[in-house]
């Protein structure tokens, strides 16, 4: 009776095994870093995207209903059908799942970058013209610092979206940290190496999000001292 119990401290937790952890440690550094980049880099291309259709959609009334009913359409593309429209074009690559993660940022980006130019006060914007700043200066130096916790606030909630997501893009094999997680389910269930892999992505999502939001504080100082 003691020997079966003693067999069954030693067994390893089949939730989370430290040695798993340990043992593939390099492959897990490896699909984090994947998974990282491919974060980052939808991230950064779709606020390169949306910030021009957003300052289109502001600009033109009557093309913002067709510019955020576009991207909502984008959106509701199933992640399936979406990486085998894209795949013929870019293969079976992380082009493939760049390219989806992008498009599925913009939904959130182009909406929360409208809303923090359409959020400035027409008496500001006309206050700076009337002294002189032009459409660039305008935007730099007055509409940009007044709407940049909106513009935050979208790159926070299309970071933690796009974290989740990167998982998707096992269907090309290049899925970050979701492939510990596939790889668990065809490895008989493997509990230790699902679970790795989903504290891996909430621990990337956390990071990110609380990299984001330390931005914010250091680059819209006014808004602590109004909180204040």
């Amino acid at each position: 009776m003691s020997d079966d119990v003693l067999a069954v401290d030693a067994a390893p937790n089949p939730w989370f095994d430290p040695s798993y952890v340990t043992r593939e440690w390099d492959t897990i550094v490896d699909l984090a870093g994947e998974h990282v980049r491919l974060t980052v880099g939808a991230v950064v291309l779709g606020a390169l995207i949306a910030l021009p259709l957003a300052l289109l959609a502001r600009r033109s009334r009557w093309l913002a209903g067709p510019v955020l009913g576009l991207s909502t359409l984008i959106y509701t593309i199933p992640s399936l059908a979406m990486f085998a429209f894209i795949a013929p074009a870019t293969g079976l690559t992380t082009t493939t799942v760049l390219v989806g993660l992008v498009l599925y940022s913009l939904v959130i980006l182009v909406r929360n970058f409208l809303a923090g130019l359409r959020s400035v006060p027409p008496d500001v914007r006309e206050a700076a013209q009337g002294m002189g700043y032009g459409p660039v200066r305008l935007f730099w130096q007055v509409e940009l610092p007044l709407a940049l916790p909106s513009f935050i606030a979208g790159l926070r909630v299309a970071t933690v979206s796009t974290v989740a997501l990167v998982t998707v893009g096992v269907i090309v094999g290049h899925g970050g940290l979701g492939q510990l997680i596939t790889g668990g389910f065809a490895a008989n269930f493997y509990r230790a190496e699902i679970v790795t892999g989903v504290v891996g992505c909430v621990l990337l999502a956390l990071i990110g999000d609380l990299l984001l939001a330390g931005a914010e504080r250091v680059l819209t100082p006014w808004s602590r001292r109004v909180a204040a």
